[in-house]
């Protein structure tokens, strides 16, 4: 199969068809929705952390790295006696979205220098886009190539150094947002442009683009849950793109599932707003050591440990240890062993984050 040549942007042709604008407005009242439910949560850092958690988990594995909820929150706490190189790996990319919130923050926009950066804390090497040729996108099932990406390093750096301008310079066309993000998805992963960790950092850019253009406040969409739903139309779409240009199908796919995620976000935000009111009625009302800090422990750390209570409170190793084995009494968590150390699971948080949606 010879190299699918790329197309720079921006597209020549109007595709904001009838049925995208119809979409569009669903799109953009739910994720105005979940902007606004999000102020209701005290601590930004547990949203990040639950959701970016669950998002991490899904976007890996798209990727066919597969691990469980429960050993991504013990990789989190770094006890002797567990390893899991698949949970590490999924840690690596909530390390890499929150780095990634963190640069555009600062300037509100996303440089290729930052993707590399992300990409890099993804993957935890120094690679760079890709030098050597030889990369191709195979059909999982058949082993058949379906998609040769640009190969000759020259050619990345120039459709990149166009992607940057497109991702940040809003005079290139009129396109709603949510549309360019569309586009901008596209184009990266029809790129390729790194060896390892293409799929997971395009995802990552979604999230911080809708940062970027003031949609949401926080990194707090993640669409893999829907992707994985819908694996085989993604692929299928994007490969649809790239054989005929039209861009309506697969533009529409993620409107839809931007809309249904937003939804779905904003009942589970709900549910864990109802448990931090819950926990902190309980606390306030049955313990002297009930403190915000220590509320905001438990949802932020959904497996939590002696060391994360003695740094978030400022207290004694023997101080917090005793509040936490005084919460599993009550059952307000449960207690486990692994290894030589103790930690602790918010079980009503964990049930909320797993029920199936």
């Amino acid at each position: 199969m010879k190299t699918e040549k790329l197309k720079k942007l921006p597209i020549k042709t109007d595709i904001e068809s009838k049925s995208i604008l119809k979409k569009l407005t669903l799109a953009h009242r739910a994720l105005a929705e979940l902007k606004g439910i999000v102020s209701s949560i005290p601590n930004e850092s547990i949203l990040i952390n639950t959701l970016g958690l669950q998002e991490a988990k899904d976007s890996s594995a798209i990727e066919n790295i597969i691990t469980t909820q429960d050993d991504i929150y013990k990789a989190g706490l770094n006890l002797e006696g567990f390893k899991s190189l698949n949970a590490k790996e999924v840690q690596n990319y909530i390390s890499a979205l929150k780095l990634g919130f963190e640069l555009i923050s600062r300037r509100k926009i996303l440089t290729n220098n930052d993707i590399i950066e992300i990409q890099s804390e993804l993957e935890k090497n120094n690679a760079g886009f890709r030098k050597v040729p030889g990369t191709v996108l195979k059909n999982a099932a058949l082993g058949e190539i379906i998609y040769k990406p640009p190969q000759d390093y020259k050619t990345i750096q120039e459709l990149m150094s166009n992607l940057e301008q497109f991702i940040n310079d809003d005079s290139l066309n009129d396109f709603d947002p949510l549309v360019k993000m569309a586009i901008i998805h596209y184009q990266f992963e029809s790129i390729h442009p790194f060896y390892d960790g293409n799929g997971r950092t395009g995802r990552i850019i979604n999230v911080l683009y809708l940062v970027m253009k003031d949609l949401l406040d926080l990194p707090i969409l993640y669409l893999s849950r829907y992707i994985i739903e819908n694996k085989g139309e993604y692929y299928k779409l994007l490969q649809e793109v790239r054989e005929t240009d039209n861009f309506e199908n697969w533009v529409l796919y993620l409107l839809n599932g931007v809309e249904q995620i937003a939804k779905e976000t904003i009942l589970l935000i709900g549910k864990i707003r109802e448990l931090i009111f819950e926990y902190k009625n309980f606390l306030r009302n049955n313990y002297k050591f009930y403190s915000q800090d220590l509320l905001n422990n438990l949802f932020k750390h959904p497996y939590t440990k002696i060391e994360f209570i003695e740094k978030d409170l400022g207290v004694s190793r023997i101080t917090a240890a005793k509040y936490l084995n005084q919460l599993a009494i009550d059952g307000l968590l449960k207690k486990e062993k692994l290894g030589t150390g103790n930690y602790y699971v918010n079980l009503k948080l964990i049930e909320a984050l797993t029920v199936k949606k």
